[in-house]
């Protein structure tokens, strides 16, 4: 296997083409990283959320890092890392536009975007009320790197077949 360095605008164009990967984020030096769901548009990242540790996180420190991957096989894959800036999307009138823009966004790629957080309220047993926390996280540096079959790996699948 080769390891191959992407250029910034493969990892865009990687990013944009997923709806699913890991957030990361850190408090008191502690990081927690978690799976969520989400839609790009230009240099955000959009997402949503309820209640919870993640939330509190990122209010706190507002520095984060997502994770996408797409695995084919041990020698062929993707990983992309961008690290960004948590900003809230209040429900407030200042932010309604880019509430409603965010929810279009995460119904367009996902009809179902809502589906994790509302397992979430169910599993709770009503603790929490349903508060949905639409969120942007603003892109400000990607890297990724990609995996491919050597030359003679290649050739070595060829004779097998």
């Amino acid at each position: 296997m080769l390891i191959q360095e992407m250029a910034a605008e493969e990892c865009w164009t990687a990013l944009r083409g997923a709806n699913f990967g890991r957030l990361a984020c850190a408090n008191d030096n502690q990081p927690y990283v978690i799976p969520f769901y989400f839609s790009v548009e230009g240099s955000d990242v959009y997402s949503f959320s309820l209640p919870g540790q993640k939330l509190d996180w990122m209010r706190g420190n507002p520095r984060v890092c997502l994770e996408i991957d797409h695995v084919l096989s041990r020698n062929e894959w993707t990983s992309v890392i961008a690290i960004g800036r948590y900003e809230e999307l209040p429900d407030t009138q200042d932010y309604q536009q880019e509430r409603i823009h965010a929810h279009e966004l995460l119904l367009q790629n996902h009809t179902m975007w809502w589906q994790p957080g509302a397992i979430t309220v169910a599993s709770n047993k009503g603790k929490q009320g349903f508060v949905p926390v639409f969120y942007r996280i603003q892109i400000a540096n990607v890297t990724g790197y990609r995996g491919v079959p050597a030359p003679e790996e290649n050739s070595r699948q060829t004779r097998a077949d």
